[in-house]
């Protein structure tokens, strides 16, 4: 192979580019059947503009909610079925439910269902395309590692499983004393003399520098470097690239180079953002508590049949500063669930009882913490408050792992709609680099985000 970089569309590219055709293609196919079949329920024009606005807004909305912005879920046809059809129920159930701003419903029922299809076929035609067409590997980043001392199996890994259309070809080590952890079949090794062929050669798009060179190594690397720069060839920092990429932080390959990392989001000292923030945390556990308060009976109800013991329960937390306080709960474990001492959950542990399973799964068992938040000893968003004998081995085991005290521990976070559920050590590290992308990138739409993916999460059942 030779020739320029094959084309590909970068992360927010892709996103933007699946939003765009989604609404385009939906009001392309509504204009048409509404010509074709004399279909009047929706119309797109001047005096009715208002109903194209409100449609636009729910798809956006639920779509975001159904995950079909999810760069993984949008590359695999099954889940975008399961998720059109998700989105699609949701938006036209909303759209006829919308007073005044909404057409009234037509006499002929059967309009709602060509505005039902109309909407899912066209989402589905459109998706299927940008599978077979645009996610595909002629639109991969094709990517060529540099760096010594590091494990380019878990980078490759880290990368790929983030973004599907991430593709690292190679890798060059210039540390000759460490092999690299590869698999063979996959990866290609190639020598530093050998930079200026292996670009145009493999169609590589962009360099990523995955660590400090040797001394040996560092001039005549950095001069070939320089030249491909001069060429146009994307050049990046491998932390850059990682950050980026999966929207973590790679805590365990920093070498504890806190200044380098730390630049804290602005919205740590803005004092408008902080008040909004806390403006918000009351107000939505104020209709938290008001939620709870209307499901209690429901919950003492099934507490006496499954669970059998007290509705209630507290626990010590580390907050903000490393202030410990105390966590109100719903119970959902057995009653001697800790009597070997403290340990962490486990996916389907044992002590979790039928109906505490449910309150986790449905994130019931959290609704109590809404107190804790209207205290001000906890925030709607940040990272999850841990146990004091928890903290006290992670922060001796992970980098960085107590500067995630720095802000109020949170009821949802980045890491909670992110990351697996937390059971060991590399749960943990997993969490804290999410947790510590939140503290660096904390803003108003992050946040947002973080809500859509928290309803996404209750919504597909997927509490622990």
């Amino acid at each position: 192979m030779s020739g320029k970089p094959l084309f590909h569309f970068e992360i927010s590219e892709r996103k933007i580019l699946l939003r765009l055709f989604d609404n385009i293609i939906v009001l392309l196919v509504l204009s048409l059947v509404g010509i074709l079949f004399q279909f009047d329920y929706f119309r797109i024009d001047s005096q009715y503009w208002m109903w194209t606005l409100i449609l636009i807004l729910f798809l956006n909305f639920f779509s975001t909610v159904f995950e079909l912005y999810d760069l993984q879920k949008a590359s695999r046809f099954d889940s975008v079925l399961k998720n059109v059809i998700l989105a699609t129920s949701t938006t036209v159930l909303f759209y006829m439910l919308t007073p005044y701003l909404t057409p009234s419903l037509p006499e002929n029922r059967l309009q709602i269902l060509f505005f039902f299809i109309s909407i899912a076929g066209a989402l589905l035609i459109w998706r299927f395309s940008y599978i077979n067409l645009i996610s595909t590997p002629r639109f991969y980043k094709r990517v060529l590692v540099v760096g010594d001392s590091f494990d380019i199996k878990l980078i490759a890994e880290d990368l790929q499983k983030t973004d599907p259309n991430y593709h690292i070809v190679g890798f060059i080590n210039t540390d000759n004393h460490v092999k690299a952890s590869l698999d063979t079949h996959n990866l290609k090794e190639f020598h530093v003399e050998e930079l200026p062929e292996i670009i145009p050669e493999n169609h590589i798009s962009e360099v990523v520098v995955a660590s400090a060179y040797r001394r040996g190594l560092m001039l005549p690397l950095y001069n070939k470097l320089y030249e491909l720069l001069k060429k146009g060839v994307p050049i990046k920092d491998y932390t850059q690239v990682y950050e980026e990429v999966t929207q973590r932080i790679p805590v365990e390959n920093v070498d504890k180079d806190f200044y380098r990392y730390f630049p804290f989001s602005r919205n740590n000292a803005n004092k408008f953002y902080t008040l909004i923030f806390r403006f918000f945390d009351i107000v939505i556990s104020l209709a938290g508590i008001i939620i709870g308060l209307l499901l209690l009976p429901f919950i003492v109800a099934g507490n006496l049949i499954g669970n059998r013991g007290s509705v209630f329960y507290s626990q010590e937390r580390v907050g903000k500063d490393g202030e410990v306080f105390s966590i109100l709960k719903l119970r959902t474990m057995r009653r001697d669930a800790e009597h070997a001492g403290p340990q962490y959950a486990q996916k389907n542990d044992y002590r979790i009882t039928k109906f505490g399973r449910f309150l986790r799964r449905a994130r019931i068992d959290e609704v109590p913490q809404f107190y804790n938040v209207l205290k001000g000893e906890m925030s709607i968003i940040g990272p999850r408050p841990e146990r004091p004998v928890f903290v006290e081995g992670l922060s001796q085991a992970i980098p960085f792992y107590d500067t995630r005290h720095i802000i109020k521990p949170g009821l949802t976070g980045w890491a909670q709609v992110m990351a697996n559920y937390g059971t060991c050590h590399t749960d943990s590290l997993e969490k804290l680099q999410y947790d510590l992308y939140y503290i660096k990138h904390r803003s108003i739409f992050l946040d947002l985000n973080i809500l859509l993916k928290t309803l996404s999460t209750i919504l597909f059942f997927r509490g622990q």
